[in-house]
């Protein structure tokens, strides 16, 4: 049982230092955002700026403190860039689209904040898929699995 407990609590600290990673990466992205926005670039050229220094400045802040890194550095940033991709398309759609709208064209924080939180589930998602291999309620369940002895749980 104890051996159980250990394993969650290490699961627990994972899932942490993901979402400590994450909130600064969205911070970064969101505050460079209105900074371009409100002085340099329209909303789409400055989504782009902001999401791409967030997206590298996140990659090194799970490499370092997250995730234990099984294969080439290289590989691992390609399929982590190549999720991020995807999320930067769909964070520019979700931009471009609310600013067709005058309310959310006047207010760019809450644009921002409306595709962000859309964009993270997102990237929560397809970033577990590609480096835990699984999606959704089953990652949990094989965590949990692999910390429970062969044999079934011991009576300890």
């Amino acid at each position: 049982m104890k051996h159980i407990l250990i394993k969650l609590w290490e699961l627990f600290l994972k899932q942490l230092k993901f979402a400590a990673s994450g909130v600064l990466a969205t911070s970064i992205d969101y505050v460079l955002y209105l900074l371009l926005v409100y002085t340099l670039f329209a909303p789409v050229p400055s989504n782009v700026a902001s999401y791409s220094i967030a997206m590298v400045i996140n990659f090194l802040m799970q490499k370092k403190f997250v995730f234990n890194l099984r294969g080439s550095v290289f590989n691992t940033f390609v399929l982590s860039v190549c999720v991020s991709i995807g999320g930067l398309l769909l964070s520019t759609a979700i931009i471009y689209s609310l600013n067709q709208i005058p309310f959310y064209s006047e207010r760019q924080y809450l644009a921002k904040l409306i595709t962000t939180a859309i964009v993270f589930f997102y990237n929560f998602f397809f970033k577990r898929l590609v480096f835990e291999k699984c999606f959704g309620s089953e990652c949990d369940t094989k965590e949990v699995e692999s910390a429970i002895p062969r044999g079934g749980p011991s009576p300890n």
